[in-house]
This record gives C-alpha cells, structure tokens and sequence, in this order.
C-alpha cells in the first residue's frame, strides 16, 4: 500500500519517461544503436540515418529516460520534408545517447552524476565525431545539460532546442516536492525502494498518466516497449544507485547561486534558442516560459496547448514542425544557409580544437 504523503507513483513518474506516436502513425523500431568508447566513460548511442544534405543533431534524454524518449522526433527529423511552395526543410542527422547509467550505457567509473560530468559526456561525444557545430537538443535535465553545454562550449553547438528545461524553480510543486525528496538522506533510498516494489506495468502506467496530458496518445507497442525496459533496468545492480545519485546532483544545481547557477548559464547562451514548454506540465511549470525568453538572448518560446512534460514524445509531429519552422528562421540570418539546404547539401567541416587543447567541461579525476 502506497505511502499517503509521500507516494512511491509520484517518483516513479519523474524517474520514467515513456515513447509514443503522433495519432494513427504506425510505431518504429528503436533507431540502431553502438557503445561508443569516450575518455570520459563509453556511452551507447542510437543514431538515425544520415542522407544527403543532413546536419548533425545530438539529442540528450531527462532524468531516468534513455535515447528511446527521441525515437520519434529523431524519426521526423531526419525525413525529407517540403514546405510551402516545394521549399526544402532543414534535414538533420541525430544521434541519442543514453547517458551514462541510463539505458544501455554503463555507469560512470568515477561514480560522478553532477551536471557538469553529464555536460563532459555529451561534449566528449561531440568531440569524438568531430563534426560540428550541431544542432543539440534537450529534455528536462538533458535540457539543463544542454544549457551547460552550449553556454560553455559554443563553438560546438549551432542551435539549442529546450523542452521542458530542468532550470532552477524554487516555487512548490506537487510532483517535483517528492522528487526532491529523494535528495535527503535515507528517504531516498526508501522511496526508491518503495518505487521499484511497484510493478512494470504499474509504473509504467503511473508514468504517462503524470507526464502526459493526454495518456491516451501512447500507442500500445510503445507501452509495452517500455515495460520492457524497465524491467530489464530492474535486473541491473546499478539502476537505483545511478537515480539516486543523478537525482540529487540535479536538486544540487537548483540551490546554485549566481555565476554557477543553470540562469546565468542561459544568459550566456549565443546560439539560437528554442524553448517549449507543455500547458499541462507537472514537473516544469509553465510559467518559467517568461523568464526563460527574458533569458536566453536569442530565443524563441513556445507554451504548447494541452501538453505535458515530454512534448517530443506526446506530438513529436508538433515539435517537429514548430523545429523546422524555427531553424528555417535562425539560417534566414545565416547568408547561403538555406540555399544550401534547397541545393546540393549543405557540407560541415570540424572545427577540431587546436591540439593540446581540451574541453572546459570534463569531470574531476578522482
């Protein structure tokens, strides 16, 4: 019986997201995947195709989520696509990692779950396929994460998609009250505990019904894709370990004051910014949408109607289209951009850092 104040559904909620389908479109598979080794750790990363003429996308997951909450963005991101009057679409080439002890990726040697060890994981991907800058995408805490990156790094990020960014909100919520719950001592553990009793098909369930505001756009394969999933987490002796640990660096970064703060790293931002956020959202409030285009420089804010937290999961068709209409804009100031893009392809060179040189964003050894 679940505890009446402090309930195991609500962490079990934050901690799973689920894959879906826009209405009436038939599910696919899980995109292919690799472990790729990285200095900072091996991560395993799930890519779409790369057709002519695609840019470089990197997409980065929430908290207790995995590369499979990108499968349908991705999808439609990847597909050639016309807009009014034959015009060709920004056409992007993604690559999902999980990161490290989520999903197929080990945990981190060094047993370090700050943000700024999360930030080296995804910089250190993008420094190993050496084509940038990309297109970084991402959700929730991978939203945060991202935040870091592309105001740390921004010679390796062309434009930055949010949805529903984890940026600090000290107002009270209900469901994010008992998420932070986790980062006291020994209630965590215990509601962890309490969580993993429950079984697959309930958390599950319990999942869509608080990060969706409509439950009913998850397609039936897609829920059973993802009980199976977190029924293969269960056997893994490390899965509650990696959420408690990743749970209480995000609720550390939310106490961070001035320079260090998630805030002051969205001042930073330069590259074009994306902001959506869900009407019906639980676990980020809305209301951060106004702060949020008073912030990031060179923003774009969007409040979907009748959303919940994982906007690229409940309509990734909507996000799809509110993207490409938003890149198509941000190349309108980049001279040659869209004629490439209607032309031959548009080609990347690296812009490899000089040698000897390394990322500002590398976990502490040790």
């Amino acid at each position: 019986m679940t505890d009446p104040i402090i309930p195991a559904e609500g962490l079990a909620a934050a901690a799973n997201a689920v894959p879906s389908m826009p209405a009436g479109a038939a599910p696919i598979p899980p995109w292919p995947g690799e472990l790729v080794q990285l200095d900072v750790g091996d991560v395993f990363v799930r890519s779409t195709p790369a057709l002519p003429g695609s840019e470089p996308a990197v997409y980065v997951h929430g908290l207790g989520g995995s590369a499979l909450n990108w499968t349908d963005l991705m999808g439609l991101l990847s597909e050639p696509a016309s807009g009014p009057g034959g015009t060709a679409l920004p056409l992007l080439a993604g690559e999902a990692l999980d990161l490290p002890g989520f999903g197929f990726s080990p945990p981190p040697a060094s047993g370090d779950y700050s943000l700024d060890a999360r930030a080296a994981a995804v910089v250190a991907l993008i420094e190993k396929r050496a084509s940038w800058p990309v297109h970084l995408f991402g959700n929730s805490l991978g939203g945060a994460i991202s935040t870091r990156v592309a105001a740390r790094r921004p010679d390796l990020v062309r434009s930055l998609t949010l949805i529903s960014p984890a940026l600090p909100d000290l107002r009270p919520r209900l469901l994010p009250a008992r998420l932070a719950l986790v980062a006291v001592p020994g209630v965590g553990r215990w509601l962890l505990n309490k969580m993993l009793a429950m079984p697959p098909e309930r958390r599950t369930d319990t999942s869509v019904s608080e990060l969706y505001a409509d439950p009913g756009r998850v397609r039936p394969e897609r829920r059973a894709e993802a009980i199976a999933e977190i029924m293969r987490r269960d056997r893994l002796g490390y899965a509650a370990d990696v959420l408690l640990g990743s749970t209480r660096a995000l609720v550390a970064e939310y106490a961070r004051p001035g320079p260090a703060s998630l805030w002051h790293d969205a001042a930073l931002v330069t590259a074009p910014t994306l902001l959506i956020y869900g009407s019906h959202d639980r676990l980020v409030s809305p209301a951060l949408a106004g702060r949020a285009a008073r912030t990031f420089r060179n923003g774009r804010v969007l409040v979907l109607p009748r959303i919940g937290h994982v906007a690229m999961m409940e309509r990734p068709d909507l996000v799809a289209a509110d993207v490409r209409e938003f890149l198509q804009a941000a190349y309108r100031h980049e001279p040659g951009r869209q004629a490439a893009i209607a032309g031959t392809g548009i080609q990347h060179e690296s812009t490899a850092p000089a040698p000897g040189s390394r990322s500002s964003l590398r976990p502490a050894s040790g």
